[in-house]
């Protein structure tokens, strides 16, 4: 799928995606959350909002209020895409939060998904 339908398609119906692959291992929405908040800054409410509101996916993210500066330490392969790697940067804030997801549903401690301890804020 080419970048421009990605950054198309509503965060609403990616979201819920994103929670089903971390329910089918056993984690839960409220972690999918936290994630997201840590990632992008935004507040529970403004979460919340955007899925209201149907915003599209690149936006979601270009709008996100305060990226994390320690997302730089995110690294590693999700959907075959070395994440360091994605030189758009809209693409690789995507990548980003697919990575953080992705350990999630593989069972990773929350502390290590946000890296605490790495520098990390």
């Amino acid at each position: 799928m080419d970048s421009a339908k990605v950054f198309a398609m509503k965060f609403s119906k990616v979201y819920p995606l994103l929670v089903q692959k971390a329910q089918r291992k056993g984690r839960g929405q409220a972690e999918v959350d936290e994630i997201i908040r840590w990632l992008t800054g935004y507040r529970q409410e403004e979460l919340e909002a955007c899925l209201e509101k149907d915003v599209a996916y690149g936006a979601f993210f270009e709008q996100a209020p305060a990226w994390n500066p320690s997302a730089g330490l995110i690294r590693g392969v999700v959907c075959g895409v070395r994440v360091e790697n994605v030189e758009d940067p809209l693409m690789w804030k995507v990548r980003c939060l697919d990575k953080l997801v992705d350990e999630l549903a593989k069972g990773k401690a929350m502390e290590k998904i946000l890296r605490r301890g790495e520098g990390a804020q």
